[in-house]
Protein backbone atom coordinates (compact mmCIF):
# COMPACT_ATOMS: atom_id res chain seq x y z
CA UNK A 1 0.00 0.00 0.00
CA UNK A 2 1.06 3.33 -0.64
CA UNK A 3 1.31 6.09 1.97
CA UNK A 4 0.77 9.69 1.44
CA UNK A 5 3.24 11.91 3.26
CA UNK A 6 2.71 14.72 5.29
CA UNK A 7 2.69 17.66 2.90
CA UNK A 8 0.42 15.61 0.27
CA UNK A 9 -1.92 14.95 3.22
CA UNK A 10 -2.15 18.78 3.62
CA UNK A 11 -2.40 19.87 -0.23
CA UNK A 12 -5.22 17.33 -0.03
CA UNK A 13 -7.30 18.87 2.95
CA UNK A 14 -5.97 22.45 1.44
CA UNK A 15 -7.56 21.53 -1.70
CA UNK A 16 -10.70 20.39 -0.14
CA UNK A 17 -11.27 23.52 2.26
CA UNK A 18 -10.53 25.58 -0.87
CA UNK A 19 -13.40 23.56 -2.47
CA UNK A 20 -15.68 23.98 0.17
CA UNK A 21 -15.38 27.74 0.52
CA UNK A 22 -15.97 28.07 -3.25
CA UNK A 23 -19.05 26.13 -3.16
CA UNK A 24 -20.21 28.60 -0.14
CA UNK A 25 -18.97 31.57 -1.88
CA UNK A 26 -21.14 30.40 -5.02
CA UNK A 27 -23.76 29.74 -3.06
CA UNK A 28 -24.03 33.40 -1.64
CA UNK A 29 -23.30 34.70 -4.69
CA UNK A 30 -26.69 33.13 -6.22
CA UNK A 31 -29.04 34.26 -3.31
CA UNK A 32 -27.92 37.69 -3.26
CA UNK A 33 -29.31 38.80 -6.61
CA UNK A 34 -32.24 37.07 -5.26
CA UNK A 35 -32.43 38.73 -2.33
CA UNK A 36 -31.79 42.17 -3.83
CA UNK A 37 -34.52 41.19 -6.46
CA UNK A 38 -36.43 40.56 -3.89
CA UNK A 39 -36.17 44.01 -1.76
CA UNK A 40 -36.26 45.87 -5.14
CA UNK A 41 -39.85 44.72 -5.58
CA UNK A 42 -41.12 45.34 -2.12
CA UNK A 43 -39.26 48.42 -2.39
CA UNK A 44 -41.89 49.11 -5.78
CA UNK A 45 -44.74 47.74 -4.44
CA UNK A 46 -44.16 49.83 -1.43
CA UNK A 47 -43.79 53.04 -4.04
CA UNK A 48 -46.88 52.00 -5.76
CA UNK A 49 -48.72 52.02 -2.95
CA UNK A 50 -47.70 55.39 -1.80
CA UNK A 51 -48.45 56.86 -5.13
CA UNK A 52 -52.17 55.42 -4.89
CA UNK A 53 -52.52 56.52 -1.64
CA UNK A 54 -51.55 60.31 -2.91
CA UNK A 55 -53.33 60.30 -5.73
CA UNK A 56 -57.09 59.19 -3.37
CA UNK A 57 -56.07 62.21 -1.16
CA UNK A 58 -55.22 64.36 -3.76
CA UNK A 59 -58.88 63.22 -5.74
CA UNK A 60 -60.46 63.76 -2.52
CA UNK A 61 -58.76 67.31 -1.57
CA UNK A 62 -60.11 68.70 -5.41
CA UNK A 63 -63.70 67.47 -4.34
CA UNK A 64 -63.31 69.06 -1.41
CA UNK A 65 -62.77 72.27 -3.23
CA UNK A 66 -65.03 72.01 -5.78
CA UNK A 67 -67.94 71.45 -3.78
CA UNK A 68 -67.59 75.21 -2.10
CA UNK A 69 -67.14 76.69 -5.68
CA UNK A 70 -70.28 75.42 -7.10
CA UNK A 71 -72.16 76.58 -4.15
CA UNK A 72 -70.95 79.59 -4.58
CA UNK A 73 -71.81 80.10 -8.13
CA UNK A 74 -75.17 79.26 -7.80
CA UNK A 75 -76.17 82.65 -6.90
CA UNK A 76 -74.45 83.94 -9.53
CA UNK A 77 -76.84 81.67 -12.02
CA UNK A 78 -79.98 83.53 -10.94
CA UNK A 79 -78.61 87.13 -11.20
CA UNK A 80 -77.08 85.87 -15.03
CA UNK A 81 -80.78 84.56 -16.17
CA UNK A 82 -82.06 87.33 -14.66
CA UNK A 83 -79.77 90.13 -16.51
CA UNK A 84 -80.84 88.04 -19.37
CA UNK A 85 -84.26 89.09 -19.12
CA UNK A 86 -83.83 92.75 -18.64
CA UNK A 87 -81.91 92.97 -21.76
CA UNK A 88 -84.88 90.68 -23.47
CA UNK A 89 -87.24 93.13 -22.24
CA UNK A 90 -85.61 96.28 -23.82
CA UNK A 91 -85.52 94.40 -26.98
CA UNK A 92 -89.63 93.51 -26.86
CA UNK A 93 -89.83 97.27 -25.88
CA UNK A 94 -88.47 98.65 -29.00
CA UNK A 95 -89.70 96.02 -31.40
CA UNK A 96 -92.82 95.47 -30.18
CA UNK A 97 -94.60 92.38 -29.01
CA UNK A 98 -97.85 90.82 -29.78
CA UNK A 99 -99.16 91.84 -26.52
CA UNK A 100 -98.99 95.29 -28.38
CA UNK A 101 -100.35 94.49 -31.85
CA UNK A 102 -103.31 92.84 -29.81
CA UNK A 103 -104.04 95.60 -27.62
CA UNK A 104 -103.83 98.09 -30.42
CA UNK A 105 -106.26 95.94 -32.84
CA UNK A 106 -108.68 96.18 -29.69
CA UNK A 107 -108.79 99.58 -29.60
CA UNK A 108 -108.76 100.17 -33.25
CA UNK A 109 -111.94 97.64 -33.02
CA UNK A 110 -113.23 99.82 -30.30
CA UNK A 111 -112.58 103.16 -31.90
CA UNK A 112 -114.70 101.93 -35.46
CA UNK A 113 -117.67 100.83 -33.20
CA UNK A 114 -117.82 103.56 -31.22
CA UNK A 115 -117.28 106.43 -33.22
CA UNK A 116 -120.53 107.35 -36.05
CA UNK A 117 -119.83 107.39 -39.95
CA UNK A 118 -121.18 111.53 -39.03
CA UNK A 119 -118.42 112.11 -36.58
CA UNK A 120 -115.50 115.03 -37.75
CA UNK A 121 -112.21 113.06 -39.66
CA UNK A 122 -110.03 114.41 -36.83
CA UNK A 123 -112.46 112.42 -34.05
CA UNK A 124 -112.25 109.16 -35.84
CA UNK A 125 -109.21 109.57 -36.72
CA UNK A 126 -108.52 109.68 -32.75
CA UNK A 127 -110.70 106.91 -31.87
CA UNK A 128 -109.77 104.83 -34.69
CA UNK A 129 -105.86 105.38 -34.93
CA UNK A 130 -104.93 107.70 -31.88
CA UNK A 131 -105.97 105.13 -29.53
CA UNK A 132 -104.33 102.51 -30.95
CA UNK A 133 -101.44 104.00 -31.31
CA UNK A 134 -101.25 105.60 -27.81
CA UNK A 135 -102.07 101.70 -26.61
CA UNK A 136 -98.72 100.45 -28.22
CA UNK A 137 -96.55 103.23 -27.13
CA UNK A 138 -98.18 102.39 -23.39
CA UNK A 139 -97.31 98.60 -23.71
CA UNK A 140 -93.94 99.49 -24.93
CA UNK A 141 -93.09 101.68 -21.89
CA UNK A 142 -94.68 98.87 -19.76
CA UNK A 143 -92.12 96.74 -20.97
CA UNK A 144 -88.92 99.21 -21.04
CA UNK A 145 -89.75 99.74 -17.54
CA UNK A 146 -90.03 96.48 -16.41
CA UNK A 147 -86.34 95.97 -18.40
CA UNK A 148 -85.34 98.99 -16.70
CA UNK A 149 -86.25 97.78 -12.97
CA UNK A 150 -84.60 94.31 -13.18
CA UNK A 151 -81.49 95.37 -14.49
CA UNK A 152 -81.36 97.85 -11.75
CA UNK A 153 -82.18 94.93 -9.36
CA UNK A 154 -79.33 92.52 -10.82
CA UNK A 155 -76.92 95.46 -10.01
CA UNK A 156 -77.52 95.95 -6.95
CA UNK A 157 -77.50 92.45 -6.14
CA UNK A 158 -74.30 92.01 -4.87
CA UNK A 159 -75.17 95.14 -2.12
CA UNK A 160 -77.30 92.55 -0.53
CA UNK A 161 -75.80 89.31 -0.55
CA UNK A 162 -72.86 87.69 1.13
CA UNK A 163 -69.78 89.75 1.23
CA UNK A 164 -66.48 88.73 -0.87
CA UNK A 165 -68.61 87.33 -3.99
CA UNK A 166 -68.11 89.69 -6.44
CA UNK A 167 -70.38 89.66 -9.77
CA UNK A 168 -69.27 88.17 -12.70
CA UNK A 169 -68.03 90.70 -15.60
CA UNK A 170 -70.39 88.91 -17.82
CA UNK A 171 -73.59 89.86 -15.58
CA UNK A 172 -73.31 93.04 -15.32
CA UNK A 173 -72.55 94.02 -18.92
CA UNK A 174 -76.26 92.27 -20.10
CA UNK A 175 -77.48 93.98 -17.08
CA UNK A 176 -76.30 97.36 -18.26
CA UNK A 177 -77.76 96.76 -21.79
CA UNK A 178 -80.86 95.84 -20.45
CA UNK A 179 -81.23 99.14 -18.20
CA UNK A 180 -80.09 101.63 -21.13
CA UNK A 181 -82.46 99.64 -23.88
CA UNK A 182 -85.15 100.14 -20.80
CA UNK A 183 -84.28 103.72 -20.45
CA UNK A 184 -84.21 104.55 -24.42
CA UNK A 185 -87.46 102.62 -24.44
CA UNK A 186 -89.45 104.69 -22.04
CA UNK A 187 -88.19 107.40 -23.33
CA UNK A 188 -89.59 106.81 -26.68
CA UNK A 189 -92.83 105.43 -25.30
CA UNK A 190 -93.79 108.77 -23.55
CA UNK A 191 -92.83 110.53 -26.28
CA UNK A 192 -94.92 108.90 -28.76
CA UNK A 193 -98.01 108.37 -25.98
CA UNK A 194 -97.66 112.42 -25.58
CA UNK A 195 -97.47 112.93 -29.28
CA UNK A 196 -93.93 114.72 -29.28
CA UNK A 197 -93.11 112.03 -31.66
CA UNK A 198 -95.25 110.24 -34.45
CA UNK A 199 -98.30 112.42 -33.14
CA UNK A 200 -101.41 112.08 -35.28
CA UNK A 201 -101.41 114.04 -38.66
CA UNK A 202 -103.16 116.98 -39.01
CA UNK A 203 -107.55 116.95 -40.54
CA UNK A 204 -107.80 120.71 -41.01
Amino acid sequence: MGTKTVDEAVDANGTEAKSDEETVNATKTDEAPDAEVEETGNAEAEDVEDAEDRDDLDAEALEGEDTPEAEKGTPGVGQGAAAVVSAGLGVVSLTGSWVATVAAARETLVGQLGTSSTASVAKQVKEVYGDAWATTALVGGLFALAALIVGVVVLVRPAFGAPGKPQAAWIKSVAWAGVSLGVIGLVLAVAKYSDIILGLPSTS
